[in-house]
């Protein structure tokens, strides 16, 4: 039993040590009034994640990094029509899908089209890399999800940025980042940038993974070109996401493993105990004697 009670602290322990392992985290920031002012903090941020400065096909540099900045979606998934929410794992498949618990996705119409551009509100915003920009729609929550590209396999990223526009308000807009068990790894707010300003904001995780990335963009919502769920409060979109390439999720964790070692040994422990069965021989060792079962009941 000893042993038992020895080998159940020492895997405590490993369990402790795995859970106290904090992952590093390394944020990239910055704010300006155009794209310029924010480029350079952008590009450290490219470098850190590497795959260089030429592009692949489906946003992917060198297998390493990829990026999003909407301009090349078509105009019958740009506004007024909806962006389909797997539009960047099947139609140009580079790893992510997006959820809200608003009613779906808009991608902003090009110059000299029907419908206006930057989502009708010319005098709120600008793109950093022209002409789309990207917003939920009567939500101002973006979850994005990973992949392995072109599949259903979930998967997880060491690196994510975006830019956004027009942050004027300090804590209203915010980035999450969360593991494979849903736990909140990075919680960060974005630099107020003023109106029609450029923030940027990312991060590189080492010693952990993204699972999924929560996108809170201001404290308002755009109902429909030229049309906000509140006329008086901060609108904030978004443009260009930068992440690590997706790769498959490694299971199971080693926290995990832990624990199911813990729960292994308390099992067999008790299982043991359970078996022991005590014989005439052993009270007469004891000084006792068998004494006979009683079953107590109660009536209510």
């Amino acid at each position: 039993m000893k042993a038992i009670i020895a080998a159940a602290a020492a895997v405590a322990l490993l369990v402790s040590t795995a859970a106290g392992a904090l992952p590093i985290i390394t944020t990239f920031e910055v704010a300006g009034a155009d794209p310029a002012s924010i480029t350079p903090t952008r590009d450290a941020f490219r470098t850190a994640i590497g795959g260089g400065t030429v592009a692949g096909a489906n946003g992917s540099f060198g297998g390493i990094r990829r990026e999003i900045n909407w301009d090349g979606v078509p105009d019958a998934f740009a506004d007024p029509n909806a962006l389909p929410f797997n539009f960047f794992n099947v139609n140009s498949p580079r790893g992510v899908e997006f959820s809200t618990p608003g009613t779906g996705f808009l991608v902003s119409a090009n110059a000299g089209t029907l419908e206006p551009s930057l989502f009708g509100f010319a005098n709120e915003f600008q793109t950093f890399s022209p002409q789309r920009l990207f917003t939920a729609v009567n939500s101002n929550i973006t979850d994005v999800l990973f992949f392995i590209p072109g599949t259903g396999a979930q998967a997880t990223t060491t690196a994510f940025g975006l830019i956004f526009v027009d942050v004027e308000v300090a804590g209203a807009t915010h980035v999450d980042f969360f593991d494979a068990s849903n736990a909140l790894i990075y919680s960060h707010d974005v630099l107020v940038a003023g109106n029609q300003g450029l923030s940027f904001l990312g991060a590189t995780v080492s010693g952990a993974t993204i699972s999924r990335v929560r996108i809170t963009s201001g404290a308002n919502t755009i109902v429909a070109n030229g049309v906000l769920g509140n006329p008086t409060t901060d609108i904030v979109v978004m443009d260009d996401f930068l992440y690590a390439e997706p790769v498959a999720r490694s299971v199971p964790e080693p926290a995990s493993v832990v624990l199911a070692l813990l729960g292994l040994l308390i099992a067999f422990s008790v299982r043991r105990r359970d078996r022991t069965v005590a014989t005439p021989a052993t009270f007469a060792r004891r000084g006792d004697r068998p004494r006979a079962r009683h079953q107590s009941s109660s009536v209510q």
